[in-house]
């Protein structure tokens, strides 16, 4: 035990930095939805299938984040439980905000924060962002992106053809193709006709859809997409599909070119949809190619010498318990002869009788002897505890192989518990012991040199996300009051004035007139929504409207404050 103790030691030594250190290139690692029991479980799986008594992750754990979002200033929801967005807007540029929120602030009027890896590109280093989920998913969004929601991809996926990301490699093809007859994959979700993939190739991007096209990438830039939507599922990929690891090998060879460094975010995005799922076999499998690329960014980090490596989870998914229902005990060999993701056989079940339901079940599990009331419980597509599962015969199936395998979650969203947080260098040396997950920008950036606050200063010069809603036509609405306080004009019972006009309200508060124009206002839960072109003439900042993206853009870079 004390040679396996000395040199697990060494081991972490070799890489470790002190504090007041600086480094060159930080490599971020996020694990979404990987809570430790996702850890802990695939650690068992490891020592008892693949003979390793360790995960790679384990020799580098240094301390924990808490998780927790602010509380929404408009619903009241409390944040204790987070999203990607909140959670992910805080790890990349060390600002809390709302569920939903990509890098913006929690207001009426939000402002956009910036991220670690704006301030690098600032600085003069390169980006990068990796993942296996959509590349405008979420966690990848919040480093490269501001929107008030996290659903409005189409604007994520522009603003990263305007922001002039190194690298960008992931699914989500659909937001970057103007048709579907453009589509590699499959089909597109942009409505505005613009084919961004032009804008990249045209901005020097080689772009790759194959593993082999990928290895064979020697430019400057590159643009990765390799699904339509998210990366198939480890259990279901095919072998045209980079894993995560070879991602990040084409990834470095783009980004240490560079003599000034480089900061690159990898996220192994599916552990979290398999938590969501409740596929125990799914988060293994992304688990272990997530482990995998952390000992390659370790590797490259030993060699290298100037470069930190840190990583965390956005949040816990699925309240994953290794054992149930008072039973000490847990039974892997139940979900490890599963062939292909809940997914997969999800949909194959959705349709299915209850004799295809034992076929389709014995094909992919080897099960053979599903008992009448596992049968009634996939075919009604229940919990075990009678309510309707959001997967439907999915999420029942997975509750069966979780009871057979002493396995319990606590749903399908996620949790409020802390996350684990790994790493070597000197900003993984900052981060030892308990931390807030603002914190893990904060390391990023401190040893790298950069000035996160006047990144966002240049930024909340030129942008403002204000809440609005639409009028009957599907025109913007924005209401007054928080606007006059963003841009400094005057609301009153009668009137609204700024910028040396003024426009009078009508008595029934249903219009505003300036001179000979009347614009049609709203009253909605006794707040005043006016059109952009109220804001306009009130302001004296010259302002234009982004549709796309939902933001007021300040063209002169005045904001009145």
């Amino acid at each position: 035990m004390s040679g396996l103790f000395i040199w697990q030691s060494t081991k972490q030594s070799t890489a470790r930095g002190a504090k007041g250190e600086t480094s060159k290139n930080v490599i971020v690692l996020i694990g979404d939805g990987m809570g430790l029991p996702q850890v802990t479980l695939t650690r068992l799986y490891a020592q008892q299938y693949l003979d390793r008594d360790r995960l790679h992750i384990d020799d580098y754990l240094v301390g924990t984040n808490s998780t927790h979002a602010d509380r929404n200033v408009e619903s009241g929801e409390s944040g204790i439980v987070t999203d990607s967005a909140a959670s992910g807007t805080a790890f990349a540029t060390g600002h809390k905000t709302y569920n939903g929120a990509i890098a913006v602030t929690n207001e009426e009027v939000a402002r956009p924060v910036a991220s670690v890896l704006e301030a690098a590109k600032e600085a003069g280093k390169s980006t990068g962002l990796i993942t296996t989920a959509r590349v405008t998913h979420a966690t990848p969004a919040v480093y490269a992106s501001h929107v008030r929601s996290r659903d409005n991809e189409n604007a994520i996926a522009s603003q990263y053809a305007d922001f002039g990301l190194d690298v960008i490699l992931g699914g989500g093809e659909r937001h970057f193709v103007a048709s579907d007859e453009q589509a590699v994959f499959g089909t597109t979700k942009r409505e505005d006709g613009i084919h961004l993939i032009d804008a990249f190739k045209e901005n020097g991007y080689e772009v790759a859809h194959t593993k082999e096209a990928l290895a064979q990438v020697n430019g400057d830039r590159l643009l990765g997409l390799f699904s339509d939507t998210h990366i198939p599922y480890n259990l279901d990929r095919d072998e045209s599909v980079p894993t995560l690891t070879e991602q990040f090998e084409a990834a470095v060879r783009v980004l240490e070119k560079n003599d000034e460094g480089f900061i690159m975010m990898i996220e192994g995005g599916r552990i979290d949809h398999a938590g969501h799922a409740n596929d125990l076999h799914s988060v293994v499998q992304e688990m272990l190619e997530f482990d995998e690329v952390f000992q390659a960014a370790i590797d490259y980090a030993e060699r290298d010498g100037h470069t930190s490596v840190i990583a965390t989870a956005d949040h816990e998914t699925g309240g994953l318990t290794i054992g149930s229902q008072n039973i000490y005990d847990a039974y892997l060999d139940v979900f490890e002869p599963v062939t292909a993701s809940s997914e997969v056989i999800g949909e194959q079940l959705e349709d299915a009788t209850e004799d295809e339901v034992k076929q389709l079940v014995k094909r992919y599990t080897g099960i053979d002897d599903l008992s009448e009331e596992e049968l009634a419980l996939i075919m009604s597509g229940q919990l075990p505890d009678g309510t309707v599962s959001s997967y439907g015969r999915e999420g029942s199936f997975n509750a069966v192989i979780a009871k057979r395998g002493v396995f319990g979650w606590t749903g399908h969203g996620h949790t409020g518990v802390d996350v684990g947080v790994y790493g070597v260098g000197p900003a993984a040396e900052l981060l030892r012991g308990f931390h807030d997950n603002t914190d893990f920008a904060k390391a990023a950036a401190t040893v790298l040199g950069l000035d996160l606050d006047k990144t966002t200063e240049t930024l909340q010069a030129r942008f403002a996300y204000p809440r609005f809603m639409e009028a009957d036509d599907g025109t913007p609405l924005f209401p007054v009051q928080p606007i006059a306080e963003r841009f400094d004009f005057e609301v009153t019972e009668d009137a609204l004035r700024g910028n040396g006009e003024e426009m009078k309200v009508a008595s029934d508060g249903k219009t505003v007139t300036h001179g000979e124009t009347t614009y049609d206002v709203r009253i909605n839960e006794q707040e005043m929504y006016v059109p952009f072109d109220v804001i306009d003439v009130l302001t004296k900042s010259s302002l234009t409207w982004d549709p796309l993206s939902e933001r007021i853009v300040i063209e002169d870079g005045k904001s009145n404050e």
